[in-house]
């Protein structure tokens, strides 16, 4: 049968319509004679070249043939900091799949030369080694070490630069309010190149990142992939892989567009989901009749069908992005904020219109409908999430932190990402380990953050890979990447090394230019990738219960015994002991009656009779020690932090308006207590990953909420966070903990006026000297502070409020005799007065390891390796201030564990591992007054196949005395 395309069939009817309109008109046999027109267009040139582009799309075939033959970058710079590398005896993830599909990891060395991967493996040919100027080639012996391509290859949801560290007015360029449909609007229009965060970035072995445009609009404009160092031009252009034709003077063939679309919670300001979809539908349809314009009169330009007025290209300006998107020029991501319904949405658009969808971004809910992922028009979309980052909003309340191997296991290609600045993009590995933990394979795992975010972008031809001809982006590590700590020692882009930064380089923020040495330890015994604990049977009950499992584990009252453990820590009465030490030969053995331990030892020191019911646990070489406790978030106190519906709501801020008389309370005093919500999934979660008490205030995130800038928070109460409600026994430890108060400038986008940092220091003087009466909450208990029969926990992460709130103490102690006891949460800068902070003896709780500048009041963060040799952590226990670990969201609760593994490996040389413990247990109680936990009724948490230290592990069991049973999870 005889077919024609729709181009073909234009043609020959505008060709038919022409022979119809001249045998009308003229006499038979006349028309023949004529020219195909009388009128030809002086522009006929122009148009005829626009013509024969109009279908032109980017070819990877001749991309990729193209990336092959180059020599030289077209990114390389010429000067003298600009080298030819070699790496010895590596480990290299090179990212690419071998003719079985699985991802290659091959021994050996890999030459970079002026910016290009010129050959890796075993045997580097001498001739390429040759052509280098010695003078210009520096050798780095590698003794084993693992070699990957930049991370975030790229960092797929990404507003570097765009919404910049510390965030201003004046530079946040995130969001357009000029409507839900903008997809004239380019990112790179607002790329601030001297960003600090993309030093940061930088430093945690991402080397590139794809920056979109505003997340709040149904379409927010054209995104770029932009490599993350700073050229020598300056600009934000230079910065850009590939700039679009319509950037590129240069000419050459056409390369992939970039496009963020969205239908979500984010974009709610121009309506619900209806609207939204018809905001995207009535654009592609203006995009989609530009388009059969331009094709019919290209049609008829063509055949030579000229007719008056055809001088101009019906082109459109506000529409020309779209008309691409629908020729398959874009590589479209399309934010549909975790749930189903907004996947079918996307789809279904996609398959209205006839376009691709190259990436979900977040979605959430995505593993549980796999088939529908796959009926996006022109292929399977990459599926891009974060591991734990859920149950914040009703879009990803169904979330899991199984999704990502979930998804890999139905051949879906999965990206980790930030969400930076939600997840600050120095967390981009952390999102790969623990992805790799919770089941997605290591090398699926390393290929989440490196390959597959390339190839989904049409960059895989160029980046993402470690291949000759690819572009030098280069990450060298001290250990294996997934292992918890392991920090990049050298990072290229371009081939132009980025870390370790020179002393005389002047381009770093942060750097004291006395990075890591270039010879990596081969004794090293963390360059193999961790113990990954199975979670089959989780996994499994996650998707049948449509990501709502239910969290109860089986309570046993009777005899349990749990077998091959290496170590019991249990609790004194003010630190954590190691009570039990296997030998290297065998493990020992643990028995529990009624919840309490009984013995803890060898077989032969501990005798299991057979006359009592047993339930007997292997642990693999586990551990057993104390529950941890959480503080920062308001976990407990809300279910959903975007639906006011499931909060405790709103405070009155004291500060901004008067607090309504029939309070009776100047301050508007409340106690979290009477807010607590229990059987959270939030709290049931971190319950199950060992987190056993929590200690919650009503405080909000700084930057999240416009009622976050209030000054008094009230108090902090104390819960088990396996409790079903507040009268069961027990449940609540302590009702009134801590006083909270927020000391800090006004956010970059405060609305209205807001409270100087002068009044609130002299509001609290005030209240800490004791003029508001007693009779009333905030006099009594800002006495009780001042006094030290409760701790006053003032959140603030400026040095120079810190250094007057130390006044400010010694001022109260002075004047009524007490001893306060003052502790700052956040503490960012907290390092700069450690030696000040100890002889005070005013504690600190930090709430991040890896931190970032999300205030100005945080500019001054210490990064730690590869950027400084010590962290904040380090430099604070090394000058005895008493230091606990803290989260600011209650989804990262359940991640305290983490938070230890990585404070212990940043620690290894200034605390041991009773010390570190004591960071989310012992420590916190005391600086936070909690006191109703007994080292005889504390809760253990049992771990299978490890500690809570490292990644191979995973919580089996919690051995509880005051409830006199176990929970096996």
């Amino acid at each position: 049968m005889l077919t024609f395309s729709k181009r073909t069939l234009s043609v020959l009817w505008l060709l038919l319509f022409g022979f119809w309109t001249y045998h009308r008109v003229l006499p038979p046999g006349s028309w023949s004679t004529l020219e195909p027109s009388a009128y030809v267009s002086p522009n006929t040139q122009e148009i005829l070249l626009k013509c024969s582009t109009l279908h032109a799309r980017p070819n990877q075939l001749s991309l990729a043939s193209l990336s092959r033959k180059r020599t030289v970058s077209d990114r390389y710079e010429p000067g003298t900091r600009n080298m030819s590398y070699l790496i010895t005896n590596a480990t290299i993830f090179t990212g690419a799949k071998d003719d079985d599909g699985n991802l290659q990891v091959t021994n050996g060395d890999l030459l970079m030369v002026n910016g290009i991967i010129r050959a890796l493996g075993e045997d580097i040919p001498r001739d390429l080694l040759v052509e280098i100027e010695p003078r210009q080639l520096t050798m780095i012996k590698a003794n084993g070490s693992w070699v990957t391509p930049g991370l975030g290859e790229l960092d797929i949801n990404s507003q570097l630069g765009i919404f910049s560290s510390p965030p201003l007015r004046g530079s946040d360029d995130s969001d357009s309010m000029k409507g839900p449909v903008l997809p004239w609007l380019r990112s790179i229009d607002g790329l601030h190149t001297r960003d600090n965060a993309f030093e940061l970035a930088m430093a945690a072995g991402v080397t590139s990142a794809q920056i979109l445009p505003g997340l709040s609009n149904n379409i927010g404009g054209q995104a770029f992939v932009v490599k993350l160092r700073r050229t020598a031009d300056g600009s934000a252009l230079s910065m850009v892989v590939d700039p679009p034709q319509e950037l590129n003077s240069t000419g050459g063939p056409p390369t992939w567009r970039h496009l963020l679309q969205s239908c979500s919670e984010e974009t709610r300001r121009y309506g619900n989901r209806m609207d939204m979809m018809w905001s995207l539908r009535s654009a592609y349809h203006e995009a989609r009749r530009v388009m059969k314009a331009q094709d019919a009169f290209c049609a008829q330009a063509e055949a030579g069908i000229w007719d008056t007025g055809m001088d101009v290209f019906p082109d459109s300006l506000q529409w020309e992005m779209l008309v691409d998107v629908l020729r398959g020029k874009v590589k479209v991501s399309s934010y549909t904020e975790f749930k189903a319904v907004d996947l079918d949405n996307m789809v279904r658009l996609s398959n209205e219109f006839g376009f691709s969808l190259a990436i979900f971004l977040h979605a959430s809910e995505a593993y549980l409908v796999p088939t529908l992922v796959n009926g996006s028009r022109g292929g399977t979309p990459a599926v891009a999430l974060s591991s734990t980052n859920h149950r914040h909003d009703r879009e990803s309340y169904r979330g899991s932190e199984f999704a990502p191997a979930i998804l890999a296991a139905h051949n879906l290609s999965i990206i980790m990402t930030t969400d930076q600045p939600v997840i600050n993009s120095r967390q981009l590995i952390d999102e790969a380990r623990k992805a790799y933990h919770f089941g997605l394979t290591a090398d699926l795992a390393l290929a989440s953050i490196t390959s597959a975010s390339s190839n989904a972008l049409g960059l895989g031809y160029r980046m993402g890979m470690l291949q000759e001809g690819y572009d030098a982006d280069v990450v060298m590590w001290n250990s294996h990447p997934l292992q918890i700590g392991a920090t990049p020692s050298h990072v290229w882009i371009d081939g132009i090394r980025q870390i370790p930064l020179t002393k005389d380089s002047g381009r770093s923020t942060y750097s004291t230019g006395s990075g890591p040495m270039e010879v990596v330890d081969s004794k090293n015994l963390r360059m193999e990738a961790p113990g990954q604990p199975s979670y089959l049977k989780e996994r499994q009950d996650t998707v049948n219960w449509d990501g709502l499992p239910p969290l109860r584990g089986i309570e046993e009252g009777n005899r349990v015994v749990f077998r091959n453990v290496k170590e019991v820590w249990t609790r004194g009465r003010n630190s954590i002991d190691e009570s039990f030490v296997a030998d290297e030969e065998e493990f020992g053995i643990v028995i529990v009656v009624k919840g309490k331990i009984i013995c803890a030892g060898t077989t032969d020191d501990c005798i299991v009779s057979g006359d009592e019911p047993t339930v007997d646990i292997d642990i693999h070489g586990g551990s057993i020690s104390p529950g941890l406790l959480t503080f920062g978030s308001p976990l407990g106190l809300e279910d959903i932090a975007s639906e006011p519906s499931t909060t405790d709501g709103r405070l009155f801020d004291a500060l901004a308006v008067d607090v309504p008389s029939i309070f009776h309370d100047v301050g508007g005093i409340v106690r979290a207590f009477d807010a607590l919500m229990f059987d959270t999934r939030h709290a049931r979660i971190a319950y199950y990953f060992g987190v056993t008490i929590a200690t919650s205030s009503l405080a909000k995130p700084h930057r999240l909420h416009e009622s976050d800038d209030s000054m008094i928070w009230g108090l902090s109460t104390t819960f088990r966070t396996n409790a079903a409600h507040a009268l069961e026994p027990e449940a609540i430890v302590q009702t009134e903990t801590a006083l909270h108060v927020r000391i800090t400038r006004p956010r970059f986008d405060v609305r209205g006026p807001a409270t100087s940092v002068s009044s609130q220091l002299a509001i609290l003087r005030r209240l800490l000297y004791g003029w508001e009466s007693r009779d009333t909450d905030t006099g009594l208990y800002f006495r009780k502070a001042a006094e030290g029969v409760i701790p006053l926990v003032v959140e603030v992460h400026n040095a120079d409020i810190m250094a007057s709130l130390i006044m400010l103490r010694a001022e109260v102690d002075a004047k009524i005799g007490g001893q306060m006891r003052m502790v700052f949460v956040g503490a960012t800068e907290a390092w700069l007065l450690a030696k000040e902070l100890s002889q005070a003896r005013v504690g600190v709780i930090l709430t991040s390891l890896k931190p970032v500048a999300a205030t100005w009041d945080q500019r001054r963060i210490l990064p730690g390796p590869p950027l400084t040799n010590q962290t904040a952590l380090d430099i604070l226990l090394k000058n005895g201030v008493i230091v606990g670990l803290g989260v600011d969201h209650p989804q990262m609760a359940a991640e305290t564990r983490f938070h230890l593994a990585q404070a212990y490996q940043d620690s290894i040389s200034s605390a041991t591992a009773r010390e570190v413990y004591g960071l989310a247990t012992t420590n916190l109680e005391q600086l936070l007054g909690v006191k109703g936990i007994e080292p005889s009724s504390a809760d253990l948490v049992a771990f299978d196949g490890g500690s809570v230290f490292n990644l191979s592990s995973k919580v089996v069991a919690i051995i509880s005395p005051q409830r006199s049973q176990v929970d096996i999870l």
